[in-house]
């Protein structure tokens, strides 16, 4: 939907809209939407009503009051509700064990039961229920759907149960009903082929059109096939529910089992429907006790229970609704047709409404929703879940489906890898524990420490989020034992959860730390020796996590880029261009200076060497700010002995800064102080001396070696990029495949 669509939508439910504003929108945009969903509606509710094996007058009913009641009480602006396919199964059951009055009994039931959801505030939980499981109970209550309505089509009608339809559906290709079969077939037909049509046509729901073209070819064939039959009026099936006789404990599950699907349905619509446009979103707990007074009502009149629909909700929005208006429009011109256009609703042929039904069950077998089951791991609960809804009963599908999604869940998060094995070429042992350390894990655990020989030199490394007591004394009693045979071993705890915390209290999952203390923690701790306790830290923590790709560099090295940067102890040049070990061929000085008169022999020789010997593809000069060297040179002061010789090397940069460089200008104008604008320029003068540089020149004719400057604000933590005239925002170009550092 358009940024102009969604506006609109905004304004049609904004309290400051007037009220011409909203008669404008709803007559400009929700009348016609109304139409196009009425359109799709009505037949879609006619074949619900007959696929339940209700009155078909229930079908009408439960559309007209789905519309209008969650219309005007729903909390989402765009959803439409009516009878749905996901019920079918579930209300042709109850109808053949308890009737249909007593089913109305139990759909207002399960509406009250749906309103205490809304005002309890759980709404929202129901979405917790595994979408793998819905996916498959839709797609079994489809292929339900399908095999009970191929019968139909063929001329006979559907069996009790899944099992019969498909047992005997050999024995109905025998008896087919040759026009019955035609005008199925046709119908279909037009339904898959409608999204090929222009897209003008394509505004005619192709349901409505194939129905009707079905109606039409039953007229003209020879025989009598057989059509939906009305006994009366609507105001005729209008009727109160009748109390049950007894079973309680079965009404209650029935009345349970409704409200749930029914919740679960509209709720999941609504989530999907708010997808579709940006506009007001929708209040659960509200749509939840509006649906539940839209089944208390139907039940009340004799209707079918009603859920929010994706088919007539995605219409909706398509055809540019804006308010629920539109659901409540739709719902009155199914009344009006009901009252007044009876006879038509005669004239259509079974076979017609099965034809339309098999293409529903269909696609509510989505390839995607397998084909993302597979992917995820939950192909075994998405067909077990379908087998049981199709062979059983929808309850019991949905509940064996969650329950093996349960155990599926269950055996993802307690999981553990554990190995044991030999370093190649050494005595060397390294045990790798990985997952969730329970006492589950306790055979696995202890079967592959046991492989480990008595007296060698082991290395476990503990890559953990959760370390209960059971498996910190398992592994620790192995230490205990292992070192007591001359061995030894070495810990290396990855994961967020510690041996050293296993002791101290019940076991809690370990919270992620953040990254100032997992990479930056050893630099900041205080200690009497912290370096020592930084390397320790290091060989505790990070060793093992950089050791692979350290060996594959331990006979050479291939930096990308040559850093000259500060040699102030706020840098840190790996962490501020995201690089690891190998990448930066780093050289520091205060004030991050290259003489252009070369009289550093170690920064020359580093030049050279990282640009013809490394043949780095970068050379990036990075200032910052706070920069004590920039502040002496502003000062003029001494800086004591040694510091005023190298600091000389800086006062090209401050002539120039005090002349008036451009990059001075952009940084004032940027906001910063005069210590920052000097660091600026003198990383665009070092640029400029480089540039200039003999063996820089050479390079970048040769190999297309790029030169770039840096400034890092310290306060902020931000990088910009200086330029020999300006500064700027880093640009991302990861996309362009370019190193870290490129700017």
């Amino acid at each position: 939907m358009s940024t102009d669509t969604d506006s609109s939508v905004r304004s049609a439910n904004s309290p400051e809209s007037s009220w011409s504003d909203r008669l404008s929108s709803i007559t400009r945009y929700d009348l016609p939407a109304s139409i196009v969903v009425f359109l799709v509606a009505l037949p879609l509710s006619l074949g619900i009503a007959i696929a339940s094996d209700a009155p078909v007058a229930a079908g009408l009913i439960a559309a007209a009051i789905g519309g209008i009641v969650v219309g005007f009480l729903g909390g989402s602006p765009l959803q439409v509700s009516g009878p749905a396919a996901g019920l079918t199964v579930v209300v042709a059951e109850t109808i053949h064990q308890f009737g249909w009055k007593v089913t109305c009994f139990i759909t207002v039931a399960a509406g009250i039961l749906q309103i205490l959801f809304g005002l309890s505030r759980i709404a929202r939980a129901a979405l917790a229920i595994a979408p793998v499981v819905v996916h498959a109970m839709l797609a079994g209550i489809g292929v339900t759907i399908a095999l009970q309505q191929v019968h139909v089509l063929l001329g006979g009608s559907s069996r009790s149960s899944a099992f019969e339809n498909l047992t005997e559906l050999p024995s109905q290709l025998l008896h087919l009903d040759a026009s019955a079969v035609l005008i199925g077939v046709v119908v279909i037909g037009i339904i898959v082929a409608w999204r090929w049509v222009p897209q003008r046509v394509r505004m005619i729901p192709g349901q409505l059109v194939a129905v009707l073209a079905g109606t039409l070819l039953a007229m003209t064939l020879p025989g009598d096939v057989a059509r939906i039959e009305i006994d009366g009026s609507l105001f005729d099936a209008i009727g109160l529910p009748g109390m049950p006789s007894g079973d309680w404990g079965a009404v209650a599950l029935a009345v349970l089992t409704i409200a749930l699907i029914a919740s679960v349905e509209s709720l999941l619509s609504a989530v999907a429907v708010d997808k579709m446009h940006t506009g007001k979103r929708t209040n659960f707990d509200r749509e939840l006790m509006a649906q539940g007074a839209a089944n208390a009502t139907p039940g009340l009149l004799g209707g079918l229970p009603v859920t929010g629909v994706i088919v007539r909700s995605s219409t909706n929005v398509a055809v540019g609704a804006r308010s629920q208006a539109s659901a409540i429009l739709h719902g009155v011109w199914i009344l009006v047709f009901s009252i007044a256009l009876v006879s038509v609703v005669q004239q259509i042929p079974k076979s017609a409404l099965a034809g339309l039904l098999i293409v529903v069950g269909v696609q509510l077998v989505k390839l995607a929703h397998i084909r993302l089951a597979r992917r995820t791991g939950d192909l075994a609960v998405y067909l077990v879940t379908i087998v049981s809804v199709v062979f059983l009963n929808l309850l019991e599908g949905v509940l064996i489906g969650l329950a093996l999604a349960f155990v599926l869940l269950l055996w993802r998060v307690v999981r553990v890898s554990v190995q044991a094995a030999a370093v190649a070429g050494t005595d060397r042992w390294i045990v790798s524990v990985d997952g969730t350390c329970t006492f589950l894990a306790l055979p696995k655990l202890t079967k592959e420490l046991a492989k480990v020989p008595t007296g060698t030199d082991v290395l476990v490394e503990l890559t953990v989020d959760f370390l209960d007591h059971a498996a910190y004394e398992a592994i620790h009693d192995w230490t205990r034992q292992h070192e007591s045979t001359g061995g030894t071993v070495e810990f290396v705890e990855i994961g967020t959860a510690r041996m050293e915390h296993a002791t101290e209290g019940p076991p809690k999952r370990g919270a992620a730390r953040g990254l100032l203390d997992e990479v930056l923690g050893p630099w900041r701790e205080r200690s009497a020796d912290p370096v020592a306790s930084g390397v320790a830290a290091y060989h505790r923590s990070h060793a093992h996590v950089v050791r692979p790709h350290l060996d594959e560099l331990r006979d050479k090295q291939d930096p990308h880029s040559l850093f000259l940067t500060c040699a102030d102890s706020r840098i840190v040049p790996n962490v501020i261009t995201n690089s690891g070990p190998g990448d930066l061929f780093t050289v520091r000085n205060v004030g991050n200076l290259h003489p252009a008169d070369g009289s550093d022999a170690s920064g020359e020789a580093a030049l050279a060497f990282a640009v013809d010997n490394l043949k780095v593809r970068n050379v990036v000069v990075c200032g910052h700010s706070s920069c004590g060297a920039m502040k002496a040179l502003l000062s003029g002061a001494s800086a004591g002995p040694g510091l005023d010789d190298w600091l000389a090397h800086g006062r090209p940069s401050l002539e120039v800064f005090r002349a008036g460089h451009p990059v001075r200008a952009a940084a004032a104008a940027a906001g910063y102080d005069e210590a920052a604008q000097l660091a600026m320029v003198n990383v665009a003068v070092q640029l400029r001396t480089l540039e200039n540089h003999a063996v820089v020149r050479r390079a970048v004719a040769e190999r297309g070696l790029t030169v770039s400057g840096l400034f890092f604000d310290i306060a902020s933590a931000t990088v910009l990029e200086v330029t020999t005239d300006g500064i700027r925002e880093v640009a991302d170009r990861s996309d362009q495949a370019a190193d870290p550092v490129t700017v």
